[in-house]
């Protein structure tokens, strides 16, 4: 049996998007409403799963895709 860590390879490019942006991460929570300890779990590839609502504010304030915030490793 593979650990949890072993069994997938999405990788969250938050920190990349963040910096291409000149945002930081306080501000990026204050603009979608999700604290900045969720998106620092979620920068830092901590996160088991995203709501589509949760992934759909941060396309949307970003101006990215789902497919640029998080690669398959």
């Amino acid at each position: 049996m593979t650990s949890d860590a072993e069994e997938h390879r999405i990788t969250c490019r938050l920190d990349e998007i963040l910096q291409q942006r000149q945002m930081t991460l306080a501000e990026l929570s204050r603009r979608v409403n999700i604290s900045v300890v969720n998106l620092s779990v979620l920068k830092n590839n901590r996160a088991r799963a995203i709501r589509f609502t949760t992934l759909t504010a941060l396309c949307d304030e970003l101006a990215c895709t789902p497919g640029e915030l998080f690669v398959v490793e």
